[in-house]
């Protein structure tokens, strides 16, 4: 019987590492199904008519939360999500969006720079100032308790704490 060459054992263990690597990431918080829209808030604010109802999930960075009498409103920085839905800091930023949400929220709840993800349909737009110009904000009405704070811990997940890197050292006295 022959025995496998180094190279193909080397091949296999590094398929199964990534295999148990990618068995450890979370599933995504929110079931998509084909009715939802892949737009990015970007897409959506220079044509918001097209986009009018349709449903999507989108995440990102807070910038701010203002509460109204029956709503609160979350600026959000969008970024692309991962197979988990947790937005991809290390990706450019997709565009802005606000998360409407009924009821209060306590804003201490949702600090700026927090990670959120939020699953809803979209509906019209708001301007809002991004320093001395105007920004157009696409509004995504979020589904009955379908927002999604990330702690630090949930964004780790799945991600090892490996890396590999070559390196020249040496003593010098």
């Amino acid at each position: 019987m022959r025995t496998p060459s180094r190279s193909t054992v080397r091949f296999l263990l590094a398929t199964a590492v990534l295999f148990a690597l990618a068995a450890c990431a979370p599933a995504p918080i929110y079931k998509t199904n084909a009715s939802f829209v892949t737009a990015t808030p970007q897409q959506v604010a220079t044509s918001p008519n097209n986009f009018s109802e349709m449903q999507t999930v989108w995440g990102g960075q807070v910038i701010g939360v203002n509460n109204f009498k029956d709503h609160t409103e979350i600026r959000i920085l969008g970024y692309p999500l991962d197979g988990s839905q947790r937005p991809r800091m290390k990706e450019p930023a997709i565009g802005r969006f606000i998360a409407v949400v009924p009821g209060f929220l306590d804003p201490m709840n949702y600090p700026d720079g927090s990670l959120m993800t939020v699953s809803g349909h979209i509906q019209g737009t708001r301007t809002y100032p991004v320093g001395n110009a105007t920004y157009i904000y696409p509004m995504l009405f979020v589904h009955d308790g379908h927002l999604h704070r990330w702690t630090p811990e949930e964004m780790r997940q799945g991600h090892p704490n490996i890396s590999f890197g070559v390196g020249v050292g040496g003593w010098i006295r």
